[in-house]
């Protein structure tokens, strides 16, 4: 992006860039995403989105660090209680279902072993100084802090949009979702639990 601040309606258009774009990329992943459809939804030009970001490939970038950030921030880790912790993450995969195709996007795409982002971009490090301690203080199974977040993630995308089985959306009846909340507790609950 550019590194001057961005006027009111620079803000505005660079917004509605990445609102476009976060739909064209979690519909259409990295390579069958067109920045033709996203300048058209956006109501600008190749221009103004080259500008801000560079080319498709620091689009998508932006986006999803962001949406990394974004899980970082609407479900902060509670390692003192994991199993609350992956149900507020499948609530936000109701939410925000395009999050978890922009990272499987990301998977297929660009990293389809090892870990999702580069060592560098990782944003784990404070989760994993939560489990360590949460493990120290004997709340919470010992092993490799970073096996223990991946098996609650994964849990916690049972029925997210990348579920091999069932893809729950927010329109889902309310009970449904609450049997399964208490299921993933329960589950998250025995699976992470010391001794």
């Amino acid at each position: 992006m550019a590194d001057q601040p961005l006027s009111p309606r620079g803000a505005a258009t660079y917004q509605r860039i990445l609102d476009a774009a976060t739909q064209e990329f979690a519909e259409h992943g990295i390579a069958g995403a067109r920045v033709e459809r996203i300048v058209a939804a956006a109501r600008t030009n190749k221009a103004q989105l080259y500008a801000y970001f560079g080319n498709k490939e620091g689009l998508f970038d932006a986006i999803f660090f962001g949406s990394l950030e974004r899980i970082m921030n609407v479900a902060p880790i509670d390692a003192t209680d994991l199993a609350d912790w992956a149900v507020r993450l499948y609530d936000e995969y109701l939410r925000r279902p395009d999050l978890i195709r922009l990272a499987t996007w990301a998977r297929l795409e660009r990293r389809p072993t090892g870990h999702l982002v580069e060592n560098s971009d990782r944003l784990d490090d404070r989760k994993l100084r939560a489990i360590a301690e949460a493990q120290d203080a004997g709340l919470v199974r010992q092993g490799d802090p970073f096996d223990v977040m991946a098996v609650v993630i994964a849990m916690s995308m049972a029925w997210s949009p990348v579920s091999n089985v069932y893809a729950a959306t927010a329109q889902d009846p309310p009970e449904v979702h609450e049997q399964r909340r208490a299921l993933l507790r329960e589950s998250v609950r025995r699976a992470v639990a010391a001794g």
